[in-house]
């Protein structure tokens, strides 16, 4: 089934006294949303109490929960001893994903520094599939792995390299942030036939049942000529994308996603809004 939730807490669920993860199960489910991303985005700094008293909540409420990895993962960096950092923070972050009883680990794959850029995506799908290896050795496998497409020229994530990646082996899994994708490409996703491309091309290159439930992060995304600049909300009527063309491209195709909004501030508010857009549809 489609499901529709925030990345991290709006500002509506502090405005109301919340403060607490636990407490973002029920502010979810409340409005009527049906999943949650809880972001690791400085680094895995939770106890394995915590975890499990988050995913205990999560559990209780019938939300599911996903994360993401630290930001900083970098798997075209040269230098082996920070490869070997990137490796552990995916693989923390799944091995502390999974004490909350969630399914999916979202991570930004790589930067391309000074290298030539097909240089830097053959090293990161190298070092991905070390990354494969890591992970059944450490048991981890019954979770998915999310590298996901990227709002910055500069970074390694656009979607054909997604796919690329995702081709190593079926723990790996797109996260497609539309609105990176929008902002790297300058304004390119406008109709529901501009989706439907792309949709295709992952069904194409991956096989329906692979991207039946793909990830998905949608936002609207100022953007300048090297990409994406800063997250907006579904207020902004600039930039874009929109979501409604989406949407009857996910119908259409029969793709039932884990839709993540990253707004700023208005995240549940517009995670909502993108549900309620999804459900008119007949």
């Amino acid at each position: 089934m489609i499901k529709f939730g925030p990345s991290g807490n709006s500002e509506s669920f502090y405005a109301q006294g919340l403060s607490h993860t636990e407490q973002s199960a029920k502010f979810v489910k409340d409005l009527g949303l049906d999943c949650f991303e809880y972001s690791f985005g400085r680094g895995v700094r939770m106890t394995d109490a915590k975890a499990l008293s988050i995913g205990k909540a999560f559990r209780e409420q019938g939300v599911e929960i996903s994360v993401h990895a630290p930001y900083y993962i970098n798997f075209a960096n040269p230098a082996e001893e920070n490869a070997e950092k990137s490796y552990n923070y995916v693989l923390e972050s799944a091995r502390v994903l999974k004490l909350m009883g969630g399914k999916r680990c979202v991570f930004h794959s790589a930067t391309q520094g000074k290298m030539q850029r097909d240089e830097a995506v053959s090293l990161t799908e190298e070092r991905l599939k070390i990354l494969r290896d890591k992970i059944y050795e450490a048991g981890l496998q019954d979770v998915y792995y999310c590298p996901e497409t990227m709002g910055k020229i500069a970074q390694i994530g656009t979607l054909e390299e997604i796919v690329r990646f995702c081709k190593i082996d079926e723990i790996y899994l797109p996260a497609v942030d539309f609105g990176h994708l929008n902002a790297r490409e300058q304004g390119s996703l406008r109709t529901q036939e501009d989706y439907e491309k792309r949709l295709s091309y992952m069904i194409d290159q991956l096989g329906y049942e692979r991207v039946k439930h793909f990830h998905v992060h949608f936002s609207k995304i100022q953007y300048s000529d090297k990409g994406e600049v800063r997250h907006l909300t579904f207020e902004d009527e600039v930039y874009g994308p929109d979501f409604e063309p989406l949407a009857a491209a996910l119908k259409k195709l029969k793709l039932e996603p884990y839709i993540v909004s990253e707004s700023a501030g208005t995240q549940a508010e517009d995670a909502l809004a993108m549900k309620r857009m999804y459900e008119a549809l007949s």
